[in-house]
């Protein structure tokens, strides 16, 4: 999603979490660091069920790890993968926050275009959207196909995504939800997995300065 340039950026500390399914692993990283991916990545391939595994535990540890620095490359709020129980790598999904000082945050119908605008691809066919109320805040979804520029700009790949665009009380922020696959005979499961995830988020702002959370206003 693009935003507009100009205003300062809205510094906006909160906290974000889901329930997540089995499956989901949280990828996000405080230092973004190759060295900080493979510690998460072993301690995660560790646990893995190896009588499931349909891939070899350095694959699926070597994936992990590439795309745990891939995710964090903009320093996300938050960044997950899904993986099955085989060990592939079904999904991605990141958490971002929006807004500049001083502005109004815009309403559902004014991010709604935007949440289609992708630097590196576009839209193709007619997009699903859904406007509905979340716990974590009032919220809109859309869905589509997406045809991404490959490396080099040679030819275009197919993807499917989702974004959720909330906009939880108690906060000036806009967060959007990203999820991306390429699985696309799987889009119907993804797309659960995905709802289902949302549905548990929870967006807490902090008190700037001393941590402590502000309980006026926000979504138990």
């Amino acid at each position: 999603m693009t935003t507009p340039d100009e205003g300062a950026p809205l510094v906006e500390d909160f906290e974000c979490c889901f329930e997540f399914q089995p499956g989901w692993i949280d990828l996000t990283l405080r230092e973004g660091t190759k060295a900080e991916a493979k510690a998460l990545a072993t301690q995660v391939v560790n646990s893995l069920n190896p009588l499931a595994l349909e891939i070899e535990k350095s694959a699926v540890f070597d994936d992990m790890v590439d795309r745990a620095v891939d995710l964090n490359d903009d320093a996300p709020t938050l960044a997950a993968a899904y993986y099955t129980e085989s060990g592939e790598a079904l999904a991605n999904l990141m958490v971002d926050s929006y807004g500049d000082e001083g502005v109004e945050r815009p309403t559902r119908e004014e991010v709604q275009p935007l949440l289609l605008e992708w630097a590196n691809g576009e839209v193709t066919g007619d997009p699903q959207v859904s406007y509905l109320d979340l716990p974590a805040g009032p919220a809109v979804r859309v869905q589509a196909m997406l045809q991404v520029k490959r490396m080099l700009g040679f030819g275009r790949k197919l993807t499917e995504f989702i974004k959720y665009a909330v906009f939880p009380p108690g906060m000036k922020s806009l967060v959007v939800i990203t999820v991306t696959w390429e699985a696309i005979a799987r889009t119907e499961e993804i797309a659960e997995l995905v709802d289902e995830a949302v549905q548990t988020l929870r967006l807490t702002p902090l008190a700037t300065g001393d941590g402590a959370p502000i309980t006026d206003g926000t979504t138990e």
